[in-house]
């Protein structure tokens, strides 16, 4: 499953409670786009609307050879596939409060573009400077330890 996008700094700011996978609704120049590694997640996230989840804010640039598209929108929404289930799940899960839907990944799986996406809790300042510190002594274990 190679990566086409990550979005690194959601394990930073945020604590993953729960991952999932969705399909991603994509039209044909996007799909291009996205399988060469063009699509950036920063700033990205989830809604669900109608029963339904979409990603907002990710961006897609227009592919150059499709040739003049005046109405395309690179950051227009996108809807994630999922199934009735998983999206009551999620549902569920989103009416503590606290919690969010974060898109963590985009890959592929065989010839299908996937999305992770994880139900997210905001970290709070503290919390990283424990996780920076946490990791240096980590760092500094594994340097001990080669050499």
């Amino acid at each position: 499953m190679p990566t086409l996008a990550a979005n690194k700094r959601i394990r930073y700011d945020y604590e993953i409670l729960e991952s999932f996978e969705a399909g991603l609704q994509l039209t044909g120049q996007e799909v291009k786009q996205v399988r060469a590694g063009f699509m950036k997640l920063q700033g990205a996230y989830v809604t669900m609307h109608g029963g339904e989840a979409f990603l907002l804010n990710a961006h897609v640039p227009k592919y150059p050879p499709a040739g003049p598209l005046p109405s395309y929108d690179p950051y227009r929404s996108r809807r994630l596939l999922l199934h009735r289930r998983e999206l009551l799940k999620i549902l569920g899960k989103l009416a503590q409060k606290g919690l969010t839907l974060v898109p963590l990944s985009v890959y592929t799986k065989g010839s299908r573009i996937k999305i992770e996406i994880g139900i997210a809790r905001g970290k709070k300042q503290f919390e990283k400077r424990e996780d920076i510190k946490k990791k240096e002594t980590d760092r500094e274990i594994r340097r001990s330890l080669k050499g």
